[in-house]
């Protein structure tokens, strides 16, 4: 009675029984069709997915040259005693029309050490290719600076850059408090890997108290120094005693007995440090 099958590469069987020749034919013919549709829509979705991984296999070089923005100036500047009101409606005013993107100012003012009364300019974070595209930025932005801001300032003014480091903080570059205390460390001559080192044992005991604590290393600005920003999450209350445990036994539980004792020895390799308390000042900075 079965004079013939027909069978398909994905298991379909056609039987040839008591059909006429003409409709076998025909039935022959569309299944041979239907199943050179399914190997070509195959084939497509191959073709298709390796176009892909291709693409992103030409793409990846490339994802390694984007730009990080890690790199913050600073400007601290100091207004007459006289005319602080009229340079803080003007400080907000050029902020606000002319510092956005990668220029965004985040302006803070000096509460205490030798810079108090001071008001300290952070632009950024961006990448040090944006710092050279910035210029000053236009020539209304210059003017409108040296016209209606830097005419209630004294003499008196510092700059720089600093480079944010990943691997010894403990919080992103972008997540930012109200209320910092910034320490400046000045690692002697040929130290500053061993004040890396104490930095990074500083790091684990930062992790297990809950310090939140961002790190920047200067860059063409001065004496080298790390700038280690202490952001209080929860206000200045962090700093009170018995809000966190005792400093001594929290670092010694994580970089082990004795440690402590070779922390203070470490201090040799620091040759300046001293510390400041900045409140930021939302409205005196971008929108």
């Amino acid at each position: 009675m079965i004079a013939e099958n027909l069978k398909g590469k994905d298991g379909f069987v056609l039987t040839k029984n008591g059909c006429c020749d003409d409709l076998y034919g025909v039935l022959q013919t569309e299944t041979h069709s239907f199943l050179n549709q399914k190997q070509n829509s195959m084939k497509q979705k191959i073709l298709t997915r390796l176009s892909s991984f291709l693409l992103l296999m030409m793409l990846l070089p490339f994802a390694g040259m984007a730009q990080v923005k890690n790199v913050v100036s600073t400007h601290r500047v100091f207004p007459k005693i006289d005319k602080v009101m009229e340079f803080e409606k003007a400080l907000a005013a050029h902020a606000q029309k002319y510092h956005t993107g990668d220029n965004y100012w985040r302006v803070f003012t000096i509460q205490s050490g030798p810079d108090i009364g001071g008001y300290h300019i952070t632009e950024g974070p961006k990448s040090w290719e944006s710092e050279d595209a910035r210029g000053d930025i236009n020539p209304e932005h210059q003017a409108d600076w040296n016209k209606n801001v830097a005419i209630y300032l004294t003499d008196r003014q510092s700059g720089g850059y600093s480079v944010y480091q990943d691997s010894l903080s403990t919080v992103a570059v972008g997540d930012y408090s109200d209320k910092i205390q910034i320490a400046h460390v000045y690692p002697k001559l040929g130290k500053e890997g061993d004040v890396w080192n104490i930095i990074k044992r500083l790091k684990k005991y930062w992790i297990a108290n809950g310090v939140t604590v961002a790190v920047y290393t200067s860059n063409g600005s001065g004496p080298g120094q790390y700038a280690i920003v202490t952001r209080y999450k929860q206000g200045l209350k962090e700093k009170a005693d018995g809000f966190r445990k005792p400093f001594k036994e929290v670092y010694e539980s994580v970089n082990g007995e004795g440690s402590y004792a070779q922390y203070l020895k470490d201090a040799e390799y620091v040759q300046e440090n001293w510390s400041e308390l900045l409140f930021f000042r939302k409205e005196l900075s971008s929108k």
